[in-house]
């Protein structure tokens, strides 16, 4: 008589392996959102503190290492959703969320490049999973600003990461010329978003002047990729 065979045993990593590997995956945030996704593991074993071979027996390679970070930077953009739906107004609430994940992202280069890259157009694995937990809460956030009467009727959820692509691209600009300019264009690409086309938030920065806009437009290159 047959049997069925035996589902392997997934067992718990040692408690001392766990923490090496949340130490891992601490370093490799930080270190990816200095140099972004380019860093190499040896960076990251370097500022982890471990051995070489102690990331490669957690991470047989970058990829897997980038995989498990995506979950992680995934876990928070949804908590910010969550935060935004908590908040009672809905405007309120969706400014908070797009603000807060620009924010996280004008501070992580890796971010950046974890959420809004190559990654996380695939079609299969953690990218699919990635968009199948975000969509949602950021859908919520504008059906019920659009209900409210506040977000105008033909913005799209799909408008919201491209939103995020478009200001993304200043923060890039202007990171070493003024780190919060950022929010002056921000501003004004939310009053866009309103129902209400007579509102003019007042601007938070003040512009770029010529010398600043100039340098802002020369500086940026993008950083070539390290094996």
């Amino acid at each position: 008589m047959e049997t069925a065979a035996e589902e392997p045993v997934v067992r718990p990593l040692r408690r001392d392996a766990e923490r090496n590997r949340r130490r891992i995956l601490d370093a490799a945030a930080e270190v990816f959102a200095d140099r972004g996704l380019g860093a190499s593991l040896d960076e990251i074993a370097q500022h982890a503190e471990v051995g070489v071979g102690t990331v490669y027996r957690r991470f047989p390679n970058k990829e897997a290492l980038i995989d498990a970070l995506f979950d992680d930077q995934i876990d928070g953009i949804v908590g910010l959703a969550e935060e935004g739906l908590a908040i009672e107004d809905p405007w309120t609430g969706l400014q908070h969320f797009l603000e807060a994940a620009l924010e996280r992202q004008a501070k992580n280069r890796g971010l950046k490049e974890l959420l809004l890259g190559n990654r996380m157009a695939q079609s299969s694995g953690c990218a699919v999973e990635g968009r199948e937990r975000i969509e949602p809460v950021v859908r919520r956030l504008v059906e019920r600003a659009q209900a409210d009467g506040s977000l105008r009727p033909d913005a799209a959820v799909t408008d919201m990461p491209l939103i995020q692509l478009m200001v993304g691209a200043l923060v890039d600009y202007t990171r070493g010329v003024d780190p919060e300019v950022w929010r002056r264009l921000f501003t004004i690409v939310l009053d866009g978003l309103r129902a209400q086309p007579d509102v003019r938030t007042p601007l938070p920065a003040p512009p770029l002047d010529a010398d600043g806009l100039a340098a802002a437009m020369a500086g940026f290159s993008p950083q070539p990729a390290r094996d």
